[in-house]
Parts: structure tokens; sequence; C-alpha cells
């Protein structure tokens, strides 16, 4: 059974079996590349006659985006989508293939009626940071003074998540009234993002009082994104009526000793530290985060702190791991909920 089989249904044994052929015998090896927490061993093909066989107990999702490693005779190795799956999903580093399992649906905004909507580009100076905070603002067919939503990596939540094509549709439909999505682009994003006071400080002084908004904005960003929206309330508490972070980098030594290579690893620590140890002016906040993925136990850690500290802090865990369809996913009933509660 190929892995595009296996979307529908699982062998009897109750475990998921991806199958790669390879009549001519051109591989030495061949792996399974995910997110998954797996060891060599366990993502490691097995051959079966003219197919390499790899045979999993399902996990705890309902979809996985992954990748195949093939190593030829001669040594080389390549990685790339699963040449026996038609499935796929577009990636921030490129397309994934894709395994739905028993239990996926997706979302049913995505072929909702949607109201009609434009774009404007803009552009902000960031004192401090020697650049522009640069982005789009999508708005439905008004001038008039509406809520904002301010998102990090905007332009890639609206085209892998379809950030925009929700909003339109949760207007359209009336479950959430009108309002403008700003776009931010990430820039240099893993100095930005990474718990930097000088993007913080340009963020709340310089470019979301210049960004159209009805009243105090949402902000929303899913991993480094989050932990940067986070740190910008901590820091200028009344820039936000409310939060959306979904699986946030809240990097904590005990679960994320993996990503010390990060060049601005200890500064998260630090800042993430901080924020665990100390209070500040609290709004409600919607975290989302896959079952599956790094980032869950520090996402529970973080909820909890929030939510002692006095804030109307949320933690849905998702059955997928870090992805833009999975975050894409998670927004309606989540933020869609978060929304209702802040402008209403």
């Amino acid at each position: 059974m190929s892995a595009s089989d296996a979307r529908l249904r699982t062998v009897p044994s109750g475990r998921v079996t991806f199958r790669l052929a390879d009549p001519v015998r051109r591989y030495a090896a061949v792996r399974l590349c995910s997110d998954l927490s797996l060891t060599d061993e366990q993502r490691s093909y097995r051959r079966d006659g003219d197919d390499w066989v790899l045979d999993l107990d399902p996990p705890a999702i309902t979809r996985l985006e992954y990748h195949v490693e093939v190593t030829d005779r001669d040594g080389a190795t390549q990685t790339g989508p699963d040449p026996g799956n038609p499935l796929w999903a577009p990636g921030a580093f490129g397309e994934k293939s894709v395994l739905l399992l028993p239990g996926y649906e997706p979302p049913t905004w995505l072929e909702a009626e949607t109201v009609e909507g434009r774009y404007e580009d803009f552009s902000v100076r960031g004192r401090g940071l020697g650049a522009n905070v640069t982005g789009r603002i999508w708005s439905p067919l008004t001038d008039e003074p509406l809520p904002l939503l301010v998102a990090h990596d905007g332009p890639e939540y609206d085209k892998l998540s379809l950030l925009c094509r929700y909003s339109a549709a949760m207007i359209a439909a009336g479950t959430l009234p009108p309002h403008r999505v700003a776009l931010l682009a990430p820039g240099p994003r893993d100095e930005w993002y990474s718990a930097s006071a000088l993007y913080s400080r340009a963020l709340y002084v310089d470019v979301i009082p210049a960004l159209p908004a009805a009243g105090q904005p949402v902000g929303m960003g899913a991993s480094l994104g989050a932990l940067a929206m986070l740190v910008t309330q901590r820091r200028a508490p009344g820039t936000f009526a409310g939060l959306f972070l979904q699986s946030g980098s809240f990097f904590m030594p005990r679960f994320d000793s993996q990503e010390s290579g990060f060049p601005r690893y200890a500064r998260i620590v630090r800042v993430v530290r901080r924020i665990l140890r100390t209070t500040a002016w609290p709004v409600p906040v919607q975290l989302t985060c896959g079952t599956a993925e790094e980032n869950v136990f520090n996402n529970r850690v973080m909820a909890r702190a929030l939510a002692e500290q006095g804030y109307d802090a949320r933690l849905d865990e998702v059955p997928d791991l870090h992805n833009y369809t999975a975050w894409r996913d998670a927004f309606d009933p989540h933020l869609t909920r978060l929304l209702q509660e802040v402008w209403t």
C-alpha cells in the first residue's frame, strides 16, 4: 500500500505503511523525513522485493507532511516529495507530500462564500532597526474604520494558510465583523522575531500606530512570530487587545536543547524565563500547537504561566505538526472565538 492509499485506511495491524518502488535497485537506503520524533531506525525503510517499505504506528495526528530521503549506491543522498503520493502541501521551504489519516477534515470556510477585498502595500520606518517594516493590508471594500488583525509572517500566512480568505469568509457569513488584516513581512526574521528589543520597540512605537485600526489591534504569529508578538505585548502592554499564538517558539532548556545551535537561542531562553517569572497587563490569549510537535511542551508551560498571571489564556492542541496547513486548520474555531471575544 502506498502512502496515497494509507491516507484512506490503515493496514490490518493498525499500522501505517509507506512504500517506495525501486525495481532496478537504485537505492542503498531510504528514510522518512518529517517532524515526527523518530529514531534513525524507526524512520528507515526496509527492502521488500522491488519496493522499500516503512511501517509506523499511527501517531497522535490526522495529517503528516513529509519528504523521502534516498541514498543511491554511490552514497549520494537526495530528499524530496514521495513520488508515489499525489497529495502535497505548500510550505515555507517548498512542497511536501501529505499523508491524511482517518479523522482529518479540511476547514469548511475554504469552500465558503467570501466578501470582496483589496490589498494595499505599506512601509514604515522602524527606528533603531535601520530598516523599514513592510507588508500589505487586506481590507473589505470600505473606507470605514475597522478592527485590525496584525500578523507576523503575514505574506506567508496569506499564501500558505489563506489568512485573508478566512477573514473574507468569516465576514461574509456574519461570524466576524468587517475587519482588516495587516500582513507584516518578516524582514530578517531570525533576528527580528527572536525576542529582539529593537524590533519590539519599532513595532509598538512606529509600526502599529501607523496602521489603520479602530481600537487596539489583535496580534498573531506562528513559531518565532508568535514569540515576537508575546514579547511586544509584554514590553508595551497597551499595544494589543488580544493575541493569537500558534506553535510559539518559547524555548526552554529542559525541552529545547536541540535548538541550542540557533544564533539567538540564549536570548530567547533569557526572555522566556523573564516572561514566566514576572507579571504584566493581561489580555485574552489563544494558543494552538500540534499534539506531536516539539514546541507543545514549552507551549503548555507558557499557557499555564500566563493563566496564573491573570491572562485569559487557553491552549488548544491540534492533531498535526509545525506547518502552515496545521495553523490554517486551527483558525476556526480558535482564532474565531478570540476575535469574537475581543471585537464584540
